[in-house]
Formats: C-alpha cells, sequence, structure tokens
C-alpha cells in the first residue's frame, strides 16, 4: 500500500502543478457549456421530427401527401411508449400510430407540434384522433450538457493517462521503477485512481458553477448521476491505459487517441441525437463507453430514470472496464 500511495500521490501532484493542463480541464467544459447556452438561446431551427408507428410509404389514403413532404424527418418506431415519452420530452415533434384507430400525439407546449398538426389536418388528417402530452420542455443546453462533461472527461481520462504513461516510458522513469518492488497492476492501479479523484473533482465543480447561472434541468437523482459519472470514467481510465500498456511513441499514441476519440465524439450522441440515423451507425454507438455514459446521464437528468433504468448502461461500462485492465494488465511493459 506503500508503494500505491506514494504512487498516487506523485501522480497527483504532477497535475495539480501543470497549470495549464489544470486549467484547460475546467475551463474548456466551461466555455462549451455558456456557448451554447449563448447560441442556442433563442428560437428553435425549423426542423421537424414525426415519429411513425406502422408504414407511411404503402399509405394510398388522401392523407398521404402529408408523408411526402419535404423538411420533415419521418422516423419508423415500434415501441409506442417509449415514442409517446419522447413527444413529452420535445425529442419527437409528432407521433402518428397508423394502426385501426388513427391517432396522433402531440405536445401542448411544443410549437412545432401546433405547426405539424395544422399540416396534418390540412392534408386530410381529420380522420386521426387527437391526443396530448404535456412536459416541460428541454431546453437544448439542458440536453447537451451530459455529453460535454462526458467528453471533457474523455479527453482528462485518455490523454491523461495514456498520453501520460507513453511519455514516462519514452523518458525512462519507468524503467528506473522496474528496478523498484512496485507491480505493473499497482502502477495502473495507482495511475487510475489519481485520475478518477482528479477528474470527478473537476467535473462536480464545473456542473455546480454552471448550474448555478443556468438551472439545468435534474429531474433524477444526483447520486445515481455521480454514480454513472464514476464508472463512465473508470472505463475511459482503462481504455486509456490499455492504449498506454505497450507504445514508447508519443506520437503514434496521440494518433491513436485520436482515432479513439472521434469517433465517439461524433456518434455517442454528444452533439445531436442519433435518432433517425444509420441503424449501422447507431449499432456502432453501443460499442462505444461514451454512449452509455452520455446515454445514462441524460436519462437521469432530462427523464428521471433510475438505477433500474439505465442498469444495462452500467453493466456494460463494468465490463468493458474489467476487459480493459485485464488486457492492459497482462500486456503492460515497462521499457
Amino acid at each position: 500500500m506503500r508503494r500505491f500511495f506514494a504512487i498516487l500521490y506523485a501522480r497527483s501532484m504532477e497535475f495539480i502543478r501543470d497549470r495549464s493542463s489544470l486549467g484547460w480541464n475546467i475551463l474548456f467544459p466551461l466555455l462549451l457549456v455558456f456557448g451554447f447556452a449563448i447560441v442556442f438561446s433563442g428560437e428553435p431551427k425549423a426542423e421537424f421530427k414525426v415519429a411513425v408507428r406502422g408504414n407511411a410509404g404503402s399509405l394510398t389514403t388522401p392523407d398521404s401527401a402529408f408523408y411526402k413532404m419535404p423538411y420533415v424527418q419521418f422516423i419508423p418506431v415500434d415501441d409506442l411508449k417509449k415514442a409517446i415519452d419522447k413527444v413529452d420530452h420535445h425529442q419527437i415533434d409528432m407521433l402518428i400510430d397508423l394502426g385501426v384507430e388513427k391517432r396522433y400525439w402531440i405536445n401542448s407546449t411544443s410549437s412545432k407540434g401546433y405547426v405539424l398538426e395544422r399540416v396534418l389536418w390540412g392534408e386530410g388528417g381529420g380522420n386521426y384522433r387527437r391526443e396530448s402530452v404535456s412536459g416541460r420542455e428541454i431546453r437544448y443546453v439542458d440536453w447537451v450538457v451530459p455529453g460535454i462533461l462526458a467528453m471533457n472527461m474523455m479527453f482528462s481520462c485518455l490523454f491523461g493517462v495514456g498520453y501520460v504513461i507513453v511519455r514516462y516510458r519514452k523518458n525512462g522513469f519507468l524503467k528506473r521503477l522496474k528496478a523498484t518492488p512496485l507491480k505493473p497492476f499497482q502502477f495502473l492501479l495507482a495511475q487510475m485512481v489519481s485520475r478518477l479523484i482528479l477528474i470527478q473533482t473537476i467535473t462536480v465543480a464545473v456542473y455546480a458553477g454552471c448550474n448555478y447561472f443556468i438551472a439545468f434541468q435534474m429531474r433524477g437523482s444526483y447520486a445515481t448521476l455521480f454514480l454513472t459519472s464514476l464508472l463512465g470514467a473508470i472505463c475511459l481510465i482503462s481504455l486509456g491505459i490499455l492504449v498506454a500498456t505497450r507504445f514508447s511513441s508519443e506520437e503514434v499514441a496521440n494518433g491513436i487517441l485520436n482515432v479513439l476519440t472521434w469517433p465517439m465524439m461524433l456518434l455517442s450522441g454528444v452533439w445531436f441525437s442519433l435518432e433517425g440515423t444509420n441503424p449501422v451507425m447507431q449499432e456502432i454507438a453501443q460499442f462505444l463507453p461514451l454512449t452509455h455514459l452520455v446515454d445514462g446521464a441524460r436519462a437521469i437528468m432530462t427523464e428521471g430514470a433510475g438505477l433500474r433504468e439505465i442498469a444495462p448502461h452500467l453493466i456494460i461500462l463494468l465490463l468493458m472496464s474489467a476487459v480493459f485492465l485485464v488486457v492492459g494488465s497482462m500486456i503492460f511493459k515497462w521499457e
């Protein structure tokens, strides 16, 4: 334990004394959150999403012209309850059920839903029965803030652990540690705990500071959100350790880390919802740890999800962490 705490203390102090790195980890998410809050504080863009339960393309009824309208994205759905929840949370502007009893749902507080309803009526949709849901509108900044914080954690965990270990190996620091009684698992665990404490502290501080001025919507439990953040950080740190176990070139490590971070940043739902995108892309996103971190945190904040609802995300994060750590410990080399 003395060896473990010695490495833990040394790595933590190294990061704290690096003022530029510490400042960037705090300043970067702050700038993003406040930037999006300002940019998207006005009226939303004229973009419509309509979920359809049934095959809209095969309709021959007079109102079929509605399903050929440009500027409207029609998304097929099977689960009616989940689709209604998305209407409630303003993730979908309208839901249409093409069953025996034709119905449609809109949010009574949604301007887009109101416009789509009038268009549907004008295209011969008077034979539909109107259903209405209501809920507090979720601003874009409420929706995007879990992704911003998770993305900041991703960069800090991957580069703050993976890149640093490669640098240690390149300048001979790991070679000197090899002559000590320190085991690879103790060294890697110390790196993980050090980064975990620092990134969780920074994330909590950034969230609290932004929340004071913007007042994010929080429907779930802060304890559940913290647990999700903790498991997500462990998984991302484990991935960074796995990358750093063999390489001694900072350029190669930097390239591999960028190859990992950019797909996660684009496909994990950080900036935009994957609803209605290519199904192949949605399947690939399920293999990315950032996807489960973002989806779990977003479900807690905007939908009030509890442990039972986000359990699949947490289990996947734990399994990924175990695989990354075990493989990383097995193939780790000092030199």
